[in-house]
């Protein structure tokens, strides 16, 4: 199956994976990124899926699922924070676009939730506003991890050095999701129609691999 025929969340996710399996291993095919390509989809574009991650230089969507132009509809930001304009990017994906699939994607050593963990230790420098605000949505996921792990000093700051980065990854890219679904009516009705699934990943810089984490919606990881 090609990726422009993948229309349903199974299909689309299968070509997603398949990708990422090429780029693990090494073999990409690097496919539809030539001058036909280019000319194919001027007029009109018809992406398999939407990906919503960090804007991170390492996780350049197209490399790391091996997929080429027109494949992919991308939002990005620093530590994948839900915010109106990506809510309203992954409304059209959805409405107008009609993909079938929204992957949300964090990754490890995320220079955001590093920047969360250390905002919340005894003596964290202050940040620039806009630093600032981006990184709040990250720290109640710092907190519970933090809790968990049993961090907190009598103070209330915790210590960095017991709060797992990774972990904290894992429960903003949850809140993350959580999020756009409670902030979304119309994403929500296509999942509950059946026509939409939504992965989220952890990539692993050094690996390469895009490993699922959750799934909503009727698909299966196979």
């Amino acid at each position: 199956m090609t990726a422009d025929a993948a229309r349903t969340p199974q299909q689309a996710w299968r070509e997603m994976a398949r990708g990422n399996d090429r780029f693990v291993s090494g073999e990409p095919l690097h496919p539809r990124q030539d001058v036909e390509r280019r000319a194919e989809v001027a007029a009109g574009q018809k992406p398999i899926a939407a990906l919503f991650g960090c804007s991170d230089s390492r996780l350049s969507a197209e490399i790391i699922f091996d997929k080429g132009i027109g494949d992919l509809f991308v939002i990005r930001n620093a530590g994948q924070v839900i915010s109106e304009s990506v809510i309203g990017s992954l409304e059209y994906a959805v409405a107008v676009l009609k993909v079938p699939l929204v992957v949300v994607l964090g990754h490890d050593s995320c220079g955001a939730v590093l920047a969360a963990i250390d905002s919340q230790t005894a003596d964290a420098a202050a940040l620039p506003p806009h630093i600032t605000n981006l990184i709040s949505r990250i720290v109640p996921a710092v907190r519970r991890v933090a809790a968990a792990d049993g961090a907190f000093s009598a103070q209330g700051a915790i210590d960095k050095s017991k709060v797992d980065s990774r972990d904290v990854g894992r429960e903003h890219l949850r809140d993350t999701i959580a999020e756009l679904l409670e902030e979304s009516e119309l994403i929500s009705d296509a999942i509950a129609a059946g026509t939409l699934a939504i992965v989220g990943a952890n990539y692993s810089l050094l690996v390469g691999r895009a490993e699922p984490d959750i799934v909503i919606g009727q698909l299966e990881l196979t």
